[in-house]
């Protein structure tokens, strides 16, 4: 019984794998909109996605952060302004929508495409104070 349950996982992980979009795939997918992102049921954030691999990324709380996304071993990793540090994630195109999983920590973060969440995705600009 080990035996074929070891041969499953072995064989379903490659599968998996190929499911994952690719860079041109999820380019021809994102370019041009703007996508809401959910997690349990809740609002989690909006990216727009523009030419060139262009991003402004927000968690729907009036802050927006520009920055790149690019393709490296398989992944689509996103880079910010003040924030260097690769944020890589797994996209699997679904009937449904976009399902990505946060590949720096694969157990923290999974997030689904939210097709109509009542949000919208404002920039409101540099905070000014004094």
């Amino acid at each position: 019984m080990r035996k074929i349950a070891l041969a499953l996982i072995l064989f379903a992980a490659p599968l998996a794998a190929e499911d994952l979009m690719t860079a041109e795939e999820f380019d021809a997918y994102t370019r041009g909109k703007t996508l809401f992102y959910g997690q349990n049921g809740q609002s989690y954030g909006a990216e727009i996605y523009h030419d060139n691999r262009r991003v402004e990324w927000s968690f729907l709380d009036g802050e927006c952060k520009e920055g790149l996304w690019y393709e490296e071993n398989g992944l689509i990793c996103f880079v910010y302004e003040n924030n260097d540090v690769p944020q890589c994630w797994s996209f699997i195109e679904t009937p449904r929508g976009l399902i990505a999983r946060f590949e720096n920590d694969p157990g923290t973060t999974e997030l689904y495409e939210a097709q109509d969440i009542g949000e919208e995705m404002l920039c409101l600009g540099p905070k000014v104070g004094a």
